[in-house]
């Protein structure tokens, strides 16, 4: 199986970019997009001056529990970056929304309760909630931070040639992210991660 099966067995059609648009990433971008690949893990990221955002993470089943995801992201924090990623929120139905959400939280990620996202599928058509989670290299890094940095990625990178590769627009960054100072409940302490 190759790197792109992998992950597109594994993320929902509403969060996965087409294999050709990761593939025009890795080439028109390659000083900033990244992969990381192994036998049983696919990692594509994109590292600029202040942070890195975690676009997919992918640990096989059979290596679950053992480490590797730690040693991923342990890699990324020794860059001492602002480490960037989004999650879908907690599903009832689907216990690894919660045990990735325990992952990142074990992991030192703070949840940007202050950033609302929420982008439409240009696949399902379908509104799809993400929530931002953060590890601050730096104790002085703040939401806002994250609030630029992430509108820097959407972009930059979830909307590069978005008409050239699927026939149509994301919509503009201003329609999908907003900051609001506070109004939004910290998804750790509601879940008592």
């Amino acid at each position: 199986m190759n790197w792109y099966e992998k992950l597109n067995q594994y993320f929902p059609i509403e969060e996965m970019k087409s294999k050709e648009h990761i593939e025009v990433l890795l080439e028109d971008k390659q000083e900033i997009y990244k992969k990381d690949e192994g036998p049983d893990h696919v990692l594509l990221y994109v590292e600029g001056d202040e942070f890195i955002f975690v676009d997919y993470l992918f640990v096989s089943k059979k290596s679950r529990g053992q480490g590797l995801g730690r040693k991923l992201i342990q890699k990324l924090q020794k860059k001492q970056k602002t480490i960037l990623l989004e999650v879908e929120p907690v599903q009832e139905n689907d216990d690894d929304t919660f045990k990735r959400l325990k992952f990142y939280k074990r992991e030192g990620f703070k949840h940007a309760s202050s950033i609302s996202y929420s982008r439409k599928s240009l696949a399902t058509k379908e509104n799809t909630p993400m929530e931002i989670l953060y590890w601050p290299a730096n104790p002085s890094v703040d939401e806002e931070d994250v609030f630029d940095f992430m509108k820097e990625i959407y972009s930059e990178i979830h909307t590069y040639k978005d008409d050239d590769l699927y026939g149509k627009s994301y919509q503009d960054v201003e329609d999908v992210l907003s900051l609001n100072a506070g109004q939004e409940a910290d998804i750790f302490k509601e879940m008592e991660v």
